[in-house]
C-alpha cells in the first residue's frame, strides 16, 4: 500500500504528476488527509490509515492465477510449485477513472461524488449494505500523458471488521459501474462497452517487455495478428495449425480433461529471442488475444467434417509434442500473382454481401469486421516486416469483430467469407508484377471499410466509425498512391515509393539492401516500401471516450487509459 500511495503522491516518472492531493475516500481517511497538495510523508501516513484493518485484524488476502498454476503444470511443473508461483498477495486495489482529453476537467467535488458513487457500486464503501466499508482514497495528481482528467483509487481489499472484499470479476463489474455513472453525470458514454464491443487493453507487464526490447508493438499484438491471418485464410481446422506454425508461433491444444483426441481450445506463443537467454514463452488463449478467436468461434467458418477433425487432432498432437507437421496443404502452395485479380473479385462479391447486412444485425457486422482484419492481417504477415498500414486497418477493425460468445453469428450459407482472398494474398509472392493486384485488393477493402464504417455510424458509434474512416482517408489512401505509382517497374519510381511524403526516408529505412533495389524481382516487395506507421506509446489504443477503469494490482507504476483498457 504505501509503495502505491507514495507513487501516486510523488512526482511521477518524468514529473508528470502536478499537485497530487485527496479528493475522496473513506471517511476516515477524509478526515485524517491533509488539505493541499501531499507530501512524501503525508503518503506514508495515508498508507498507513488505508492498511489499518489489515495489520489490525492479521488478514490477507492472496489470489492464485489458475491459468498460470495449469500452465505451469501442463509444463512440467511440479502441481505444489505451480501453485505457488501463481500464488500473490492482493490486499491493495487499486485503479484509475480516467476521461478523454476531449471532455476537458472535472472539479475537485465532481471527481468526489463520481468516486464515491463508483465505491458504492464496487460494495467497497456503500452505507445500503451489510457489510462493513473498507477503506480508500482518491487521489488526483494531473492529466494522463494523453491529456485526459483522471484520479486514481487505492484501496484496501480488507474490511473494517477483517473481513474480505469480494473483489471476483471486478473488471466487468467495474465496466459497468462506469457505464452507470458515465449516464448518470452526462459523461461521453464509451459505446464499444455499452454495446458490448472493444478488445482487451494491453497490461503494464506487456507494454514493458516490448519498451525494453525495443519493439514496435507487444507480443499480444502480434500473436493476435498472426492467429487473425491464419484463421482467416484457412478453410480447415489442421491447416490452422499448420500456419499457425509456419509463421513461427508455438501452439498447444488443450484437450479435454481424459481424452486425447478432442481438443476444445488451444494457446499460442512467440518464440523468445535466442538473445534473451532462458526465457519462458509467454502464453495466450485464443479467447485472451481476441472474443472471436476462441476455437468454437473459428470453427464456426471452418469444414468441420469427421475426416477434417481427425485431421485436426493429428496436427495438434503434433504440435503439442514438437513433430513436424502430419501433412501439407494450401499453406504450402506460392500462387501466381495474377491470382490477386481473383482475390480482388472475391472482396467484390464479400462487399456485396455488405450491402445486404441490415444495420440492426450487430452480430453479422462483428463477423464482417472480422473477417475483413483477417484479410489485412495476412496482408500484413505477407509484406510488413513491421506494423504498418495494414496492421493498423487489422487492428482497428478488429475492435468491431468483438462480440459476447452468445451474440456471434453463424456464417451463412452460400456466402462468400473473404477467407480466399485471404489465402490468395499469403500464397503469392509479393513483387511488382503483383502490385496491379494489389491496387485491385486495396481498393475492394477500403470499400468493405467504408461499409462497416457506415454501419458503426447508423448503429450510434460514431466515433468509432470516425476511427475507420480516418484508416480509409489517411492512411489506405496513401498506400494506394503509393502502389499505383508503383506499377510502372523503372527503379525513379521504385525509389520514389520507398521514400515518404515527407521525402526524408531513405531506401535503408525502408528494410531494403543495395542489392535488393539494384534486383528488379526482390525490390518489387512493394508493400515493404509502406512505410510503418508512426504510433507512439500513448497510441496502442484510441481514447475515444468513456469513463475508463484501470486496474493494476500491486503494478502502481503504470496505467492504461485507452478505450477498451483495463
Amino acid at each position: 500500500m504505501t509503495g502505491l500511495v507514495v507513487y501516486l503522491a510523488g512526482p511521477g516518472k518524468s514529473n508528470e504528476h502536478e499537485n497530487p492531493h485527496v479528493v475522496a475516500g473513506h471517511e476516515s481517511i477524509v478526515f485524517a488527509a491533509p488539505a493541499g497538495e501531499l507530501s512524501h510523508e503525508d503518503a506514508i501516513a495515508l498508507a498507513g490509515e488505508l492498511d489499518t484493518a489489515r495489520v489490525v485484524f492479521g488478514t490477507e488476502v492472496s489470489v492464485t492465477s489458475r491459468r498460470k498454476m495449469n500452465a505451469a503444470i501442463d509444463d512440467g511443473v511440479p502441481r505444489s510449485v505451480a501453485l505457488a508461483d501463481a500464488t500473490s498477495d492482493q490486499n491493495v486495489w487499486h485503479c484509475s477513472l480516467s476521461l478523454s482529453p476531449e471532455e476537458g476537467e472535472l472539479s475537485d467535488e465532481k471527481w468526489a461524488t463520481i468516486a464515491a458513487d463508483f465505491m458504492k457500486e464496487m460494495d467497497f464503501d456503500n452505507a445500503d449494505s451489510p457489510r462493513a466499508p473498507a477503506r480508500w482514497v482518491a487521489i488526483r495528481h494531473g492529466k494522463t500523458t494523453a491529456g485526459g482528467d483522471h484520479i486514481h483509487i487505492a484501496a484496501s481489499a480488507v474490511r473494517e471488521d477483517g473481513t474480505k472484499v469480494n473483489t471476483f470479476n471486478d473488471f466487468k463489474r467495474a465496466q459497468a459501474a462506469c457505464n452507470t455513472l458515465e449516464h448518470r453525470y452526462g459523461l461521453d458514454v464509451l459505446q464499444s462497452r455499452e454495446q458490448q464491443l472493444g478488445g482487451r487493453g494491453t497490461k503494464p507487464a506487456e507494454q514493458g517487455r516490448a519498451d525494453r526490447a525495443h519493439l514496435p508493438e507487444t507480443g499480444r499484438d502480434v500473436l493476435e495478428r498472426r492467429v487473425r491471418a491464419a484463421a482467416t485464410a484457412s478453410k480447415t481446422e489442421a491447416e490452422f495449425v499448420r500456419r499457425l506454425r509456419g509463421s513461427g508461433v508455438l501452439v498447444r491444444p488443450r484437450f479435454t480433461k481424459g481424452t486425447t483426441d478432442t481438443v476444445e481450445g488451444y494457446s499460442v506463443a512467440l518464440r523468445p529471442n535466442q538473445g534473451e537467454g532462458p526465457v519462458a514463452p509467454v502464453w495466450y488463449g485464443g479467447g485472451k488475444l481476441s472474443k472471436d478467436l476462441t476455437l468454437p468461434r473459428l470453427r464456426s467458418e471452418w469444414d468441420t467434417s469427421t475426416e477434417e477433425s481427425a485431421n485436426a487432432v493429428d496436427e495438434w498432437t503434433a504440435a503439442k509434442t514438437g513433430n513436424p507437421a502430419k501433412r501439407s496443404g494450401p499453406e504450402a502452395v506460392v500462387a501466381d500473382p495474377k491470382l490477386l485479380a481473383r482475390a480482388a473479385k472475391d472482396l467484390e462479391r464479400w462487399n456485396d454481401y455488405l450491402t445486404s447486412i441490415p444495420v440492426t444485425d450487430r452480430a453479422q457486422w462483428a463477423r464482417a469486421a472480422g473477417r475483413t482484419s483477417g484479410v489485412f492481417a495476412a496482408w500484413s504477415a505477407k509484406v510488413e516486416t513491421r506494423p504498418g498500414p495494414l496492421a493498423h486497418a487489422s487492428k482497428q477493425l478488429a475492435r468491431a469483430a468483438q462480440l459476447p460468445a452468445y451474440q456471434r453469428a453463424a456464417k451463412p450459407a452460400g456466402v462468400v467469407s473473404a477467407g480466399g482472398a485471404a489465402l490468395i494474398v499469403m500464397a503469392c509472392k509479393p513483387g511488382l508484377d503483383a502490385t496491379t493486384g494489389y491496387v485491385l485488393l486495396l481498393r475492394q477493402l477500403m470499400k468493405a471499410t467504408e461499409a462497416i464504417a457506415a454501419a458503426s455510424r447508423a448503429a450510434g458509434d460514431a466515433a468509432y466509425a470516425h476511427d475507420l474512416e480516418v484508416v480509409t482517408r489517411e492512411r489506405l489512401s496513401a498506400v494506394h498512391a503509393r502502389l499505383e505509382a508503383a506499377q510502372s517497374p523503372s527503379m525513379t519510381q521504385t525509389s520514389a515509393i520507398v521514400g515518404d511524403r515527407d521525402a526524408h526516408v531513405a531506401s535503408e529505412s525502408s528494410g531494403y539492401t543495395a542489392a535488393e533495389l539494384a534486383d528488379a524481382e526482390e525490390a518489387a516487395h512493394v508493400a515493404e516500401t509502406m512505410r510503418p506507421a508512426q504510433t507512439s506509446r500513448n497510441q496502442i489504443e484510441d481514447p475515444n471516450g468513456g469513463l475508463n477503469r484501470v486496474a493494476h494490482p500491486k503494478a502502481p507504476h503504470r496505467s492504461r487509459d485507452g478505450k477498451g483498457g483495463r
